[in-house]
């Protein structure tokens, strides 16, 4: 999913060695998706920006499957999944 901005994980965008800071995209008007800021090593950025160039999906839904991931792993389910059957 593209949306068009440019993400300091995008290659456009400058990034520093140690910070990234993670913009998200907005998925509809009751989407309550907020920014944050997360210290990533840089050969995780590279990899993780190579694998969303060559699969064409955007970073942050990358990202957001990775913290559900965590999430689910220790039990914390997000609300979507913990309200399904």
């Amino acid at each position: 999913m593209q949306d068009g901005s440019a993400s300091p994980l995008s290659p456009e965008a400058p990034s520093s060695p140690a910070a990234t800071e993670v913009s998200v995209d907005v998925r509809g008007p009751d989407a309550d998706i907020v920014s944050t800021h997360v210290l990533v090593p840089e050969e995780q950025v590279q990899k993780l920006r190579e694998l969303a160039r060559r699969t064409r999906i955007h970073q942050s839904e990358y990202l957001r499957e990775a913290v559900d991931d965590l999430l689910g792993k220790y039990g914390r389910g997000t609300p979507k999944e913990e309200g399904q059957s």
